[in-house]
């Protein structure tokens, strides 16, 4: 990095932090903390929205997950944009005309404190979990590729966002997040047209869309029933519907966004807002992704793209095996490019048979490449180091720290890290909101004034500030990092959906039934993930419909008190 790289870094950084202290400073009593004095706007709404989805994790992992697999990933959000027509329709009046404080509160008043309690507990670990990886996802990548101590970088994060989220709660984390949105969108469609500059003279992009075709990563529809295929439509539309209601509709980190809004148009119109834009978003992103894989047929790619691994392994007793597979890496990459470029100057005008032919050559080529790759990846673990062998999560900051000019290079860090704040502020507020709220306030046996709770959110802000931290520390990368979140929250989000879809709609269903439902579920899900027997997208669905069955199976058998 360039000292115009850390000038634009420490600024753009320095800058959000102040200014949320700033904006937010003089929160008085609790609802000012949690509720950020229910004035926000509906753009301030979608935007907070957003940034709290967009996690670091989004745009280190997702470009990586298109480099690899195309652009079927944007088949998870599908169900997104029915998600919030219901959550306007139905979500947003409950909560807005009960004046709660969190989504679990409405619980109490539906069913009773137990109820209420258990899905509190069931957010406040799930959602401990996901802040811990916000810190850690960024942490360990930059580490690892810049060299910085992975302690200083987990703890840099952490306090930074810390400061402003104690500061001002609510507030602080909505009015930073414009502003991190502005510089996530800004270095987003920057890199994108840098990757588009660097393409060959004769590349358009059209022709780019036309190579990453070839090789199946403009393939966005899939539409088999296949449960061994993550990401299909059906999974999508119905899994992506159930997880979009869950975590936009029961999950504070969320509902706190427009709990926050000064009416309900307000809040429904960020919530349209950004249903309207989330698919996009996440579309364009994905895109990048498959950009960075047309520039890396024309240029050279490490037989690993995580630096640590690499030098770990070529520190080993595997060595010398490692380097073969790096000359027979480099051997494959010179002929991918020579018959891509050939192909590019011949897409003007190319027959069909001849289109054949070069698809099947591609693919014997990157067939042989994917082999060596593979094989590298188990020199690296039989290395027994430290460093992680899947480098999915690498491929988009290699880019980035390789092939960006000067100053763009800060700004897609500064991206990173903002991605980082804005997730782990709204995970933290809504953390302690709920602690707050549905925890202790519910089980204090005296009476305390606003001022007492409004210290009190703001010491469990810095607890789980600190055990996020600690849990970052503690931490290790799975297959990719955007799916180990979703599947953290596919875990829990179906059950927590049922209960208040119970909640809702089936008014006969009583506390004790659902309370007994609730734990059942919990069980059979966490048994079905462990032992692989569904997709985790449609964990989501099955929590959802038990919860819901057992209940409804348990009150009409009435084996509990009439009234409970």
């Amino acid at each position: 990095m360039q000292l115009i790289d850390w000038i634009i870094l420490i600024v753009t950084i320095s800058s959000i932090v102040w200014y949320g202290v700033y904006k937010s400073r003089g929160s008085k009593n609790v609802q000012d903390f949690i509720k950020g004095g229910n004035d926000a706007q509906w753009w301030t709404i979608g935007l907070s929205v957003m940034a709290t989805q967009a996690s670091a994790i989004t745009f280190l992992s997702t470009p990586g997950q298109a480099f690899n697999d195309g652009m079927g990933f944007v088949q998870f959000y599908f169900g997104l944009p029915i998600a919030i027509v219901i959550i306007c329709i139905v979500f947003i009046p409950i909560y807005h005309r009960l004046k709660v404080y969190t989504a679990y509160e409405y619980l109490e008043s539906r069913f009773d404190q137990k109820t209420r309690v258990l899905t509190a507990l069931l957010f406040l670990i799930q959602r401990g979990l996901a802040a811990g990886l916000t810190i850690f996802a960024p942490a360990i990548i930059l580490s690892a590729v810049l060299g910085w101590d992975l302690t200083t970088l987990t703890l840099l994060i952490g306090v930074l966002v810390i400061i402003y989220t104690v500061s001002g709660g609510t507030k602080a984390v909505s009015v930073t997040h414009k502003q991190q949105m502005a510089v996530i969108l800004t270095g987003m469609i920057a890199t994108f047209f840098i990757i588009l500059y660097y393409l060959p003279e004769n590349i358009t992009f059209t022709k780019a869309l036309e190579i990453a075709g070839s090789e199946g990563k403009m393939n966005v529809l899939d539409f088999s029933f296949d449960f061994n295929n993550r990401y299909t439509f059906w999974s999508g539309i119905i899994g992506g519907t159930f997880l979009s209601l869950s975590y936009f509709g029961t999950d504070q980190s969320q509902v706190q966004r427009y709990l926050s809004g000064r009416s309900v148009r307000e809040s429904q119109l960020g919530m349209i807002f950004n249903g309207f834009l989330k698919v996009p978003l996440q579309f364009f992103i994905l895109l990048v992704g498959v950009m960075v894989f047309v520039f890396y047929q024309f240029n050279d790619t490490p037989l690993n793209f995580n630096p640590a691994a690499t030098e770990a392994v070529l520190n080993s007793d595997y060595a010398q095996q490692y380097e073969d597979l790096m000359v027979t890496h480099r051997e494959l990459q010179e002929q991918k490019q020579k018959l891509t470029l050939n192909y590019a100057d011949k897409l003007d005008n190319i027959s069909e048979t001849e289109n054949q032919q070069f698809k099947d050559q591609l693919s014997a080529l990157t067939n042989k490449e994917f082999e060596n790759r593979e094989k590298a990846k188990m020199f690296i673990d039989a290395a027994k180091t430290n460093a992680e062998s899947n480098d999915k999560d690498y491929v988009f900051i290699h880019f980035i720290l390789n092939n960006l000019p000067r100053g763009a290079i800060g700004l897609l860090l500064a991206v990173i890290l903002c991605a980082a704040m804005s997730s782990t502020a709204s995970e933290l507020n809504a953390l302690a909101s709920t602690t707050t709220m549905d925890i202790y306030r519910r089980n204090i046996k005296e009476d305390k004034d606003e001022n007492h709770y409004l210290k009190a959110s703001k010491w469990f802000t810095l607890m789980w500030g600190a055990l996020a931290i600690i849990f970052a520390s503690v931490a290790d990368l799975f297959d990719n990092l955007i799916q180990l979140v979703n599947i953290i929250g596919s875990i829990f989000y179906g059950n927590v959906l049922g209960i208040f879809l119970l909640a809702f709609f089936i008014k006969f269903v009583k506390s004790n039934a659902v309370f007994i439902s609730a734990i059942i579920t919990q069980i059979i899900v966490i048994a079905v993930y462990f032992f692989d027997i569904l997709p985790y997208l449609w964990l989501n669905v099955l929590g959802c419909l038990l919860v819901i069955s057992i209940a409804l199976l348990l009150q009409m058998t009435r084996i509990q008190p009439k009234n409970a």
